[in-house]
């Protein structure tokens, strides 16, 4: 029995050791990830209608206001915040002045937590509800350096400052590609408040909260302010162009660009031999689409003969559709043999629903990475398993060990049994 229990024991010392050699495989490069200092901007409604007393007996705007000072007080050492209102100033009926009524209120920046709050109490609901001039300052407004950028957006009701709409606002955006992210918290909101708030964030890879208590608006935007410190890889926009030969020569890491319905765009990249390129691209719907789509991922050489490709499809369920494809460059014995260049073709089949602008495109996200090829190029092929393989035979030739010493501790247990 003892001789059982330590061989079992072995065994699995045996088998942890080696996935722990394979899941932590020496010389792992760690993400790079963004070191600049995380900025929010918390957008504030002050118009009219947030004197309204509907969340847990009081009004919006009290209910704002409490949200405010707990965020103000938890908000992390790190992140650079600043206030910007919208209807705050202008309590006249003239609808070109009521739709310039946006003001930073507190500058973003390091945060003294006084300062804000004091500002923050001066604020009385006095006029109109320009959304999309509000979020124009507000872009502005983190515009400078690096980091993580993040609008949040607390409003009750719709912009009332149309033809500028808010959601192409928000798509104008995210087609500069400077990896702003916006979020957005209606306040007891309606059907028609509820669809442009959440086609605002979409838009730019946000989210959107309906809210109806205090404690809801007060840990929901606490929760956006926390998100903003964490670590993340900032994407580098880029521009695909027509042609292979015209595309720009992309480096191993993540890009945005914007695609036009049923567009073509291309980039290239370099792979040395002994390298293996991996590439996946992402195309949100961030507007009404035709129900059936897909789109399409190539990999061809200069003189357009095709490598290898990747292929997706969609029936409307999702609004962001992806797919991948690799591909390993075969080493060479010359130490000074040329990289290949690598045209990466990116194709959708999107139709724009009806009435639904065009333009800008729909936003894409390229990842591409050039990483250390396996063992043997072809090992790609081999069921996916890829080095996997050594795995899997190690596998095999322990359970096969274990297998004969199990068997010959049960014949001489056998052995022993009869002899007694």
């Amino acid at each position: 029995m003892i001789t059982r229990q330590r061989l079992a024991a072995g065994v699995c010392a045996l088998l942890a050791a080696l996935a722990a050699g394979i899941a932590f495989p020496g010389g792992a490069v760690a993400d790079e990830t963004q070191t600049a200092a995380p900025k929010v901007e918390l957008v504030l409604d002050v118009s009219g209608s947030m004197r309204t007393r509907d969340i847990d007996g009081g009004s919006r705007m009290a209910a704002a206001k409490q949200a405010f000072d707990e965020v103000l007080d938890a908000t992390p050492q790190e992140v650079q915040l600043g206030i910007r209102t919208l209807g705050a100033n202008y309590p006249g009926n003239d609808r070109k002045e009521g739709c310039k009524d946006t003001a930073q209120l507190y500058p973003v920046g390091t945060l003294n937590r006084t300062d804000a709050k004091t500002a923050v109490a001066t604020l009385q609901p006095t006029g109109w509800t320009p959304i999309g001039p509000a979020l124009l300052k507000a872009a502005d407004d983190l515009n400078s350096g690096g980091g993580t950028r993040r609008i949040v957006l607390i409003t009750d009701g719709e912009d009332t400052c149309q033809p500028l709409d808010p959601c192409e606002v928000a798509r104008e955006i995210a087609a500069k590609g400077v990896g702003l992210t916006i979020d957005t918290l209606g306040l007891v909101p309606d059907a028609k408040t509820r669809d442009q708030l959440s086609c605002i964030a979409d838009a730019t890879g946000g989210t959107y909260t309906d809210v109806r208590h205090k404690e809801q608006l007060s840990s929901r935007v606490g929760q956006l302010v926390d998100r903003a410190a964490d670590p993340v890889v900032t994407p580098v926009a880029t521009e695909g162009a027509a042609q292979c030969e015209k595309a720009p020569t992309l480096k191993s890491g993540l890009y945005t660009d914007r695609e036009e319905f049923g567009q073509q765009r291309w980039y290239k990249v370099d792979v040395d031999p002994g390298k293996e390129l991996r590439a996946s691209v992402s195309v949100a719907d961030d507007r009404a689409v035709g129900p059936n789509y897909g789109m399409l991922l190539r990999a061809v050489t200069v003189h357009g003969r095709e490598i290898v490709r990747g292929e997706a499809a969609g029936t409307g369920r999702t609004d962001v559709i992806s797919t991948g494809l690799r591909y390993p460059k075969a080493a060479s014995g010359d130490d000074n043999a040329p990289a290949e260049t690598v045209c990466l073709q990116v194709t959708n089949s999107f139709a724009a629903g009806p009435g639904v602008k065009t333009t800008p495109g729909l936003p894409l996200e390229l990842t591409v990475d050039v990483v250390d090829g396996p063992s043997g190029h072809h090992d790609v092929a081999s069921f996916g398993l890829g080095r996997g393989w050594w795995l899997l035979g190690a596998l095999v030739l322990i359970g096969f060990l274990a297998g004969l010493l199990w068997g010959w501790l049960s014949r001489w247990r056998v052995a022993v049994w009869r002899t007694n």
